[in-house]
């Protein structure tokens, strides 16, 4: 459900203040619908849109802005859609974003910490400012786990691949994961936060997702057992051992 807010009411005071000639209508009706994204992010998207179409009145001046400033990435959009209808002179906004699902340290091939990230469900990096904007506004409420890949992972098929991972998780298993790595042969270690301690998961290089309920069933069993394992190889597809530490 979109959430419709007039564009006027995400505009911080002090905005207003700083460029008032920049916000005079002239008779023109200015509306966005924010979906989840952070109603901060997208009130300063709509200041930008608004500026750029009172200059000429143009849709495509507006959209060679958003692609020559990749105004999209700046703002954590996924997607979007400007339309002006002249007849109500009233120019709409229609903005999305996508749910965070992972913090993300990419590192380079000399083990180098290079930049951080936050891994959105479209398999896109954004800056980490994201996560700290979608908690200050509630739209999300759990940590998110860190997850660390190289330049040549982040560049090639694993933005994908994971996101596609998580997405498929059950919401609750997936608020339970502190870590994620994927090493060298793309072998996917997660490590899981369950009853106070830390699990690990070794999930090998593929079948992922076929091996996931498998996962969510093992989980679920410690669980209602309160008996938590040290890890869990679930390697072979089809053979899972499950280890318990001897420390009590």
């Amino acid at each position: 459900m979109w959430s419709i807010i007039l564009v006027s009411f995400l505009i911080p005071a002090s905005l207003w203040a700083a460029n008032p000639e920049s916000f005079t209508q002239k008779d023109i009706k200015y509306r966005t619908y924010i979906g989840e994204c952070p109603s901060k992010s997208s009130g300063v998207f709509g200041i930008t849109v608004m500026k750029e179409f009172e200059k000429n009145h143009s849709l495509k001046d507006v959209k060679m802005k958003i692609l020559k400033e990749k105004l999209d990435e700046k703002y954590f959009l996924s997607h979007y859609r400007i339309s002006y209808n002249p007849v109500i002179k009233t120019l709409k906004i229609r903005l999305e974003c996508p749910e965070p699902l992972a913090k993300v340290q990419v590192y380079k091939s000399n083990g180098e910490e290079h930049y951080s990230a936050v891994l959105g469900a479209n398999a896109r990096l954004y800056e980490p400012q994201y996560e700290n904007l979608m908690k200050a506004e509630k739209k999300i409420r759990h940590n998110l786990p860190l997850l660390a890949l190289t330049m040549d992972q982040i560049e090639g098929d694993a933005p994908t691949t994971l996101s596609r991972f998580i997405k498929a998780m059950d919401i609750e298993l997936r608020r339970t994961i502190s870590e994620m790595i994927i090493n060298k042969n793309n072998e996917l270690t997660i490590v899981f936060s369950l009853g106070g301690r830390a699990t690990s998961v070794f999930m090998g290089a593929e079948l992922w997702e076929e091996k996931l309920t498998k996962l969510s069933k093992i989980v679920g069993f410690v669980r209602d057992s309160k008996r938590y394992p040290s890890s869990i190889n679930l390697v072979n597809a089809k053979k899972v051992v499950v280890k318990f530490s001897d420390k009590i």
